[in-house]
């Protein structure tokens, strides 16, 4: 593994933009969105101040768990479009000088794929162990879950998620039983080998680079400190350097410290993991809620311990949300969310808009479950455009569509969101604009906590001789902090006053201000 690791430029100030490609914009009105109607909509994303995208997994699939489960990583799914079509959306997103990541799931495909119908046959051939098997059906995989009694072959085979997503064949760290094969295994070589192909087909193509799903997870019966994914990872960091430097890894592995030591470029804070990120927008009692009830100690905590362990190599990201997450409208109103995309927007790393988040889309309730979606389909309905039919997301019968709209009355829409200048949108347009005006606050910039619980949250960023004081308080009541230097210029301001007098500052409730330092 090589000492340093080089950040793609494009990094420094990229404010992503998660698109959910089902549910954004269907341009032939069969229901599901599609690449033409993603092309349709890129400049929407780029006024409002995004320069990078982050596609969902856009490959062929029977859409067992919405592309989750790959049959072709080669080929673009039908319902989407062709292959030229995605490279044509590459093209215009270049041409409006924005990036867009594809999203790789390297650690399992669909029964489906013709990987897996070859490992299921009992005659040995290239893909027997392309995936994990037990010698015989009679044992399982335990700790992971398993399917058998499939076809003739001897065997059970581990799955990662759903069982019908069969586990890929990266080996294990620690080997325990004969079928077990070890990470420098012929087979298990092989399996990161063609997810190498994959990957430099999609990054001559025109792609950026890729958010990686499951990535911790590849190395079976890892240790503590996930060295064995972690060495995996840098191998395929070689390969990048090699061949495709500008190309950005994001993980979706929760554990900065392990991630970013393994060659990742970013990683997420996600819903799951030791991050506490729940803490600030999904819980009982948010820290972003006006009722000030939350508690935000041991988020920072956790942050600034990772941040300190990635000694400043890697970003760290805290996204608005995801696909596989509530909205962030269900926990808090649009008020609220403005103080929350306050802090995400003022924070190192990237920021990531999940579709429909700037708008204040909420969680639809009382869904059927689409396509392996179960609980997180309410958060994945068709983006609302306009008041037009089907909140002109398609020209399809209401009933033809992925997900459901949003049947609430007053279902916010990105037409009236534009055209109100206090609207969510607009004040996140103005935080996105404020961002990328100073290198303090973009992806690299230091960060320093000067209040670690309570309210209001209080932080200094920094990059070489710009310092800036970040103030928020959520709660709607007035809050103190102590500071000893005395407040700067203001720089932006949202909400109620902000005083010193002596040593203690006084933020009104509901108030998020930059200040120099």
């Amino acid at each position: 593994m090589r000492n340093t690791l080089r950040q793609p430029e494009w990094l420094d100030n990229a404010v992503f933009y998660e698109i959910y490609p089902q549910s954004f914009m269907d341009s032939d009105g069969d229901g599901i969105g599609d690449f033409k109607g993603i092309i349709s909509k890129l400049d929407y994303i780029n006024e409002l101040g995004c320069n990078a995208i982050w596609l969902n997994p856009c490959f062929k699939s029977p859409f067992g768990d919405a592309g989750y489960d790959v049959e072709d990583y080669f080929t673009a799914a039908e319902r989407y479009g062709t292959n030229q079509d995605l490279y044509d959306l590459f093209d215009e997103v270049h041409k409006r000088g924005m990036h867009c990541i594809l999203d790789l799931v390297p650690g399992h495909t669909a029964v489906t794929h013709p990987w897996f119908r070859e490992s299921m046959k009992a005659e040995k051939n290239e893909y027997t162990h392309r995936y994990i098997w037990t010698d015989s059906i009679w044992e399982n995989t335990a700790p992971l879950e398993c399917i058998r009694g499939i076809s003739d072959r001897d065997g059970s085979a581990a799955v990662n998620f759903f069982s019908h997503q069969p586990a890929l064949n990266y080996g294990y760290f620690r080997p325990e039983k004969p079928w077990q094969h070890p990470m420098d295994s012929k087979d298990a070589l092989a399996t990161a080998g063609a997810v190498k192909e994959v990957m430099r087909f999609w990054l001559k193509a025109g792609c950026d680079g890729f958010r990686v799903d499951m990535a911790g997870s590849l190395v079976k019966n890892d240790n503590e400190a996930s060295d064995g994914n972690v060495a995996l990872w840098q191998r395929f960091r070689e390969f990048l350097d090699d061949e495709f430097p500008d190309a950005a890894m994001i993980s979706e592995w929760g554990e900065p410290d392990k991630s970013l030591r393994g060659g990742f470029h970013m990683d997420f804070l996600l819903h799951f993991g030791p991050s506490h990120y729940n803490d600030l927008f999904r819980c009982e009692e948010p820290y972003f809620s006006s009722r000030g009830k939350g508690d935000i100690e041991s988020f920072l905590k956790k942050y600034t311990e990772n941040y300190e362990k990635t000694n400043g190599r890697g970003l760290i990201c805290i996204p608005s949300g995801n696909h596989d997450m509530d909205r962030m409208r269900r926990h808090l109103d649009p008020e609220e969310m403005k103080l929350a995309f306050a802090f995400l927007l003022t924070v190192p790393g990237a920021p990531f808009i999940y579709y429909g988040d700037e708008i204040g889309m909420r969680y639809v309730e009382n869904v059927v479950s689409v396509e392996g979606g179960y609980g997180r389909t309410g958060s994945r309905s068709p983006m609302q455009w306009d008041g037009s039919a089907n909140a002109g997301f398609s020209s399809a019968a209401p009933d033809k569509l992925y997900v459901p709209i949003d049947p609430s009355p007053d279902r916010p829409a990105v037409s009236a969101e534009m055209d109100d200048e206090n609207s969510l949108r607009s004040e996140i347009k103005r935080l996105i604009a404020f961002r990328q005006a100073h290198p303090a606050l973009r992806s690299r910039g230091g960060i320093r906590f000067v209040t670690v619980k309570g309210y209001p949250l209080v932080y200094e960023r920094s990059w070489e001789s710009e310092k800036l004081l970040v103030i928020v308080n959520p709660s709607d009541k007035a809050a103190d902090f102590e500071y000893a230097a005395k407040l700067g210029k203001t720089l932006y301001k949202y909400g109620g006053d902000i005083s010193q007098n002596g040593d203690t500052v006084t933020v009104s409730g509901g108030t998020f201000a930059v200040m120099e330092v």
